[in-house]
């Protein structure tokens, strides 16, 4: 089938992926650069964040977390397997995640901030996203996939061209269908630091009572985080965030203080209930909606795609 992609995200461009190595002729549709996309902002680390619980999100957990170890083989990709410790301030905190993970293992009371509950430590995948998507795309580019930069404001746009449409827009996704108003966005703020210490064990703390905070160090760098804020859309680096998320991060890893800090970034994580990942009845042309991955775009990629190419199939056979 002639396929087109809505999106340059990291969904977007794994599904590209995985459509052109089953065989179909693929062309990606992107509004922004490659590296201005809300995937580039991302810490990245394997962890469904801010995204839904449920078996059909399981089943893309584990296809992906698998493709990630598997390409943490290959220097160029950018992936690295590192330890760390995921900490809990709740007692009914959701460690649902710990059962697709392998060797995880529980901290000890002594390894936990004052007023955390509990915390587990495990080996997971850190993605330096400029590398990983620099990477990606030229996998598929070699696999034949075009590349073209527009803005897509109606989906008939692409009925004489393209046999199955797939929507990867992010917050633009229900947009886009205009059946849809349930996207919306999470807005994150990092810093980015120089890793001139060494630094490789990574840290979360979700519920850290002074605002969610994760550090994740990569190969010449530190993202810092965050900020989850629901429904808020400003694109803008605030000064004063900036300051509290380095403040409470150095608390947990006073290893931080001093680094130089080499960027500010800002992403709005599109999220929404449930992941919308089905063919969609009604347009103009055949579609299948790839939206709504919230915080966990990265940690989902793979296995999204493997859903959009069994998708794909479904739509030929009807």
């Amino acid at each position: 089938m002639n396929i087109t992609v809505i999106g340059s995200g990291v969904i977007g461009l794994t599904s590209a992926h995985e459509l052109a190595k089953a065989g179909h002729r693929v062309t990606v549709i992107h509004d922004q650069p490659l590296l201005e996309s809300v995937s580039s902002v991302a810490a990245a680390i394997w962890f469904p964040y801010h995204s839904e619980n449920s078996e059909a999100a399981d089943r893309l957990l584990r296809h992906s977390l698998a493709r990630f170890e598997e390409l943490s083989s290959i220097p160029e990709t950018g992936i690295d397997l590192r330890y760390g410790l995921n900490i809990d301030h709740l007692p009914d905190s959701d460690r649902s995640w710990t059962k697709i993970v392998k060797d995880t293992s529980e901290a000890p009371k002594e390894d936990l901030p004052d007023g955390a509950n509990s915390g587990v430590y495990a080996t997971l995948p850190i993605i330096t996203m400029t590398t990983y998507l620099g990477w990606l795309r030229e996998q598929v580019a070699a696999l034949g996939v075009a590349f073209v930069q527009e803005t897509v404001t109606d989906l008939s746009q692409l009925k004489n061209e393209a046999d199955l449409v797939v929507l990867a827009a992010g917050l633009r996704g229900g947009e886009l269908l205009g059946d849809d108003d349930s996207v919306y966005p999470i807005r994150g703020q990092v810093v980015r630091l120089a890793n001139t210490k060494g630094l490789t064990d990574w840290l979360c703390d979700d519920d850290y009572p002074e605002g969610v905070t994760y550090i994740i160090p990569r190969r010449d760098d530190i993202i810092v985080g965050g900020t989850d804020t629901a429904n808020d859309w400003n694109r803008e680096v605030e000064p004063e965030t900036a300051v509290a998320i380095l403040a409470r991060a150095a608390k947990l890893v006073p290893g931080l203080e001093n680094l130089e800090v080499l960027e500010h970034k800002v992403g709005l994580r599109p999220a929404r209930q449930k992941i919308r990942l089905e063919r969609v009845q009604g347009q103009a042309v055949p579609v299948i909606a790839a939206y709504g991955h919230g915080g966990a775009g990265v940690t989902l990629s793979w296995g999204t795609a493997q859903r959009v190419v069994e998708l794909a199939v479904e739509n030929a056979g009807s």
